[in-house]
């Protein structure tokens, strides 16, 4: 995993999967217990007086790992609805998704 960056980077990342995640649902992502969770962990665990605060860089950690989570699922679920699933495929078909044109019969056969 890359750096962490910011905890509000982090917070704001974690919404914006918990709405693709949410997707198309009846109800808000704001009401789900998900966002509820994350936004009370985030609230509990903010910048205070104390010159080193470990639980919010536990937090920080926790939650940009979960990001991670959220984000590959994602990404993974978008692969696996374009590639997979299709049958079977004809050799020009399987040649143009790997960026390659099959070779030409002499005469137009091919």
């Amino acid at each position: 995993m890359a750096a962490l960056g910011t905890p509000l980077r982090t917070f704001r990342g974690l919404l914006r999967e918990l709405r693709h995640a949410n997707g198309r649902a009846s109800r808000p992502y704001r009401d789900t217990p998900a966002y509820q969770h994350i936004v009370a962990a985030f609230r509990a665990n903010r910048v205070t007086s104390e010159k080193l605060c470990r639980a919010q860089q536990e937090l920080h950690f926790q939650a940009a790992t979960y990001l991670c989570l959220l984000r590959s699922v994602r990404q993974h679920e978008a692969l696996h609805q374009e590639y997979h699933g299709r049958g079977e495929r004809s050799p020009e078909e399987v040649a143009g998704l790997v960026g390659f044109r099959l070779p030409q019969q002499p005469g137009g056969k091919g």
